[in-house]
């Protein structure tokens, strides 16, 4: 049987020339800016250019170019060799949504390939309508505007999936031995954050991360840690979900704390872990008085990860339409926009 397996993310910018058609592309996405195409399309346009400036300097501190792509590469070579078999043939491509390679290349690609079934699977552990709904909506068109008419499956979320919470853990641990003597520290788990009016619509992303850092906690299964949940990457006027990264960055330094942050909505290595937690952050630790900063890796390759990824790209091969980390829709009935069964939000 011969499987493609449809690997998305975001994108990132390949070279500087490339930022200000990047931010056009992310701020049309009607998911990120809820307005009618005539209001919208404006709007991203100035956006882009007023922004493209700031996005320029902050990718020239990392070469220019957003690392994403590459990374992504790294994880569906990874995958397609935890998923070799003599039963299943696999090959892995990726679409990215607001940058190269876009859906509609990576869907005449597949056709080309001539798979009996193709398995969804976003890189995003946390299910919300910005990431995963609109990538998947954004597939299913390329899809059909390339014929690809052949079985479906996609695999929704995995914010507890247990190797990508182990994955965590694991590389947490490693940050843990690098503690200094005398220090105490706290434990930052961040992920990116969204203006809150997105999580009041019905957005599960929220609660999904929150479930995610609860998992991590409970895998280290270390009494007494100090952790705290929090949200990078806020841009604009709209009040965002928290609390911040920055202000519990100011906190611990003002506790005498040292800090030790892991990206928790992350798996992969872009300007918002090289350059944000990397840089600004540490930049901000110092300023704040942290007395020691740590960062942990994005989960990237990391074996118990890759693994707990095939076992998800299993069950929808064996069978499932939709998969996630339990058993059916894990998302409490209030949020509406799960994406378990959400076809308003999946077709676009």
């Amino acid at each position: 049987m011969r499987v493609a397996i449809v690997l998305f993310n975001l994108g990132g910018p390949d070279s500087p020339k490339a930022v200000e058609p990047f931010l056009r592309n992310l701020f049309s996405d009607p998911s990120i800016i809820s307005l009618p195409k005539l209001f919208r399309l404006p709007l991203a346009h100035l956006i882009a250019r007023r922004r493209a400036p700031i996005a320029r300097d902050i990718y020239s501190k990392i070469g220019g170019r957003s690392p994403i792509l590459e990374e992504s590469e790294a994880q569906a070579r990874a995958l397609e060799i935890a998923l070799d078999s003599r039963d299943t043939e696999s090959r892995c491509f990726i679409a990215m949504r607001v940058w190269k390679p876009f859906a509609d290349e990576t869907a005449r690609a597949v056709l080309a390939w001539s798979p009996e079934m193709v398995v969804l699977l976003p890189l995003y552990p946390q299910f919300s309508t910005t990431t995963t709904a609109s990538s998947l909506a954004d597939w299913y068109r390329s899809a059909r505007e390339a014929g690809l008419a052949v079985p479906h499956s996609r695999i929704c979320c995995y914010p507890w999936l247990e190797g990508f919470v182990a994955g965590e853990a694991a590389l947490v641990v490693a940050a843990l031995n690098q503690k200094q003597p005398g220090v105490d520290y706290r434990l930052l788990l961040s992920a990116h954050g969204l203006p809150k009016r997105t999580i009041l619509k019905g957005d599960p992303y929220q609660w999904q991360v929150e479930k995610t850092a609860e998992a991590i906690v409970d895998e280290l299964g270390i009494g007494g840690l100090d952790w705290q949940l929090c949200y990078q990457s806020r841009v604009g006027p709209l009040k965002w979900i928290g609390p911040s990264t920055d202000a519990e960055i100011h906190r611990a330094g003002a506790d005498r704390k040292g800090v030790i942050i892991a990206p928790i909505a992350f798996v992969s290595e872009h300007s918002e872990t090289l350059v944000e937690l990397d840089i600004e952050y540490a930049k901000l630790a110092e300023r704040s008085g942290v007395p020691h900063y740590v960062r942990v890796p994005a989960v990237g390759t990391h074996p118990l990860f890759i693994a707990g990824l095939a076992a998800q790209v299993r069950r929808a091969i064996n069978g499932e339409a939709v998969v996630t980390c339990g058993n059916g829709r894990i998302c409490p009935q209030r949020l509406m926009q799960c994406g378990y069964g959400a076809g308003q939000c999946l077709t676009g």
